[in-house]
């Protein structure tokens, strides 16, 4: 059986070691000859490096493994590109969260105005990657799930539209885990889905197990009353109060449109208030991930480098990385598994623009994907989706133009921000916070 060689970019994120263990947990799916690292951040990288070298040479040690900052090495003879970048890293996702706070807006890293900062920061990083691959490796596959997903893949479909490029976001993937369990599936590869929408913005409309039965309506009933809790569900079932209380918010979600599923990021756009009243502005989720996840999987790395060995380590497969095995074996393997993609809709949606990049469910082999018909939807989700995919267009636009203009107005769309002169305070605070990293607005 053909082997793999795969390069993960960004591979300084805390994601790289449980990434790495699902691609070991599945050599049986995805054979592996090679697997490489690549960030243009040396010292972040070197946090994990040596960890992941061990946790190969332990599981198979006939994989070949090299950690580079040298885009030539980690981009030749490579089958698949796994890129999580992260451009400013976790010191700019503060800034992208904690200036709108400053007037009272949501302060989150893909929604409202911190998305589309992070998204204007995005996009150079994510093209020059991309130029990589197909300079070293064009034959190769780039499963792209770096943030804010619509912005880059609205970028990627308009720079590069014939790359071999695949947009993906694991984020319904965790929520379908929570569904398959409020269902009484075992897992949620037993469930047939029908979804629609934007990346953190759409909703579930279909949900049947393997003999057609249709599950949409118990969820919905469920939700009405727990939210994505389960009846005996609290705070004890998360790993800390706000991924509960997002649970819980599914309810309020829910009552606006009890028709159909919703992505629980909603809750930012539709009860923004409600956001920036439980959000501290001095200590938000960048701060958290420093604080907790940053120090507990460099410090486990830094553990398991100086015994030298990664027996009974506390690193756990993530269940974001399930999907991005799924995928380039559906690529490498020709399955025709059914998966959410993030795509340029092509009619899909029959009553939607034509090349917003819409997140469905596709059928994905050798040959890439196969959108599946969604049909029309109804006003309330599609004068939504409209609003926030023309946000995501302004953005690339200021990009692309160089233009203040295009950025002011993506901000004024934005559902988040109440107004035109907050959204230029915010803009020019976030002008100041990106000279390293936007083009110069003019």
């Amino acid at each position: 059986m053909k082997k793999f060689s795969i390069v993960i970019a960004g591979g300084g994120s805390t994601y790289t070691p449980e990434i790495i263990l699902m691609l070991l947990d599945n050599l049986d799916r995805l054979p592996l000859r090679s697997i490489k690292l690549y960030d243009n951040d040396e010292e972040r990288q070197n946090h994990v490096a040596k960890a992941c070298e061990i946790l190969i040479k332990e599981k198979d040690p006939t994989i070949q493994y090299v950690a580079t900052t040298d885009p030539e090495v980690a981009y030749t003879d490579v089958d698949f590109v796994l890129a999580h970048i992260r451009v400013g890293k976790l010191e700019m996702r503060s800034l992208d969260e904690k200036i709108p706070l400053k007037y009272g807006v949501v302060g989150q890293e893909t929604c409202g105005p911190g998305g589309m900062a992070y998204g204007l920061r995005s996009i150079p990083g994510v093209l020059e990657n991309i130029e990589y691959m197909e300079k070293y490796s064009p034959n190769a596959w780039m499963l792209n799930y770096s943030n804010p997903a619509s912005i880059v893949a609205e970028a990627c479909r308009r720079f590069k539209p014939n790359s071999r490029v695949i947009n993906i976001c694991d984020m319904p993937i965790g929520m379908e885990h929570t569904i398959a369990r409020i269902l009484g599936f075992k897992n949620r590869k037993e469930m047939c889905i029908r979804y629609y929408g934007l990346n953190h913005f759409g909703w579930w409309t279909s949900i049947k197990d393997k003999d057609g039965k249709e599950y949409i309506q118990d969820l919905i009933a469920h939700q009405l009353k727990y939210g994505n809790c389960l009846a005996d569900d609290d705070a004890s079932h998360y790993t800390d109060s706000s991924w509960f209380d997002t649970a819980k918010k599914v309810k309020d979600i829910i009552a606006i449109d009890p028709t159909m599923c919703p992505n629980s990021y909603f809750q930012y756009y539709l009860f923004g208030d409600d956001m920036v009243a439980h959000t501290d502005p001095n200590y938000t989720r960048a701060d958290q991930v420093v604080d907790t996840r940053e120090k507990r999987v460099f410090g486990e790395c830094a553990r398991i480098e100086k015994v030298g060995t990664a027996k009974d380590t506390t690193l756990q497969i993530g269940i974001h990385a399930e999907f991005i095995v799924d995928l380039a074996t559906a690529l490498a393997f020709n399955t025709h598994e059914r998966m959410l993609l993030i795509v340029p809709n092509n009619g899909a949606i029959s009553n939607f623009e034509k090349d917003a990049m819409v997140e469905i469910p596709c059928i994905v082999g050798k040959d890439g994907y196969e959108p599946l018909t969604v049909g029309e939807i109804p006003h309330f989700q599609k004068g939504l989706m409209e609003q926030q995919v023309n946000c995501e267009k302004l953005v690339v636009d200021a990009y692309e133009q160089h233009s203040y203009l295009k950025m002011l107005q993506a901000l004024t769309l934005n559902k988040c921000v109440p107004n035109a002169n907050v959204a230029r305070k915010i803009l020019d605070d976030f002008i100041e916070a990106n000279k390293a990293y936007w083009p110069e607005l003019k």
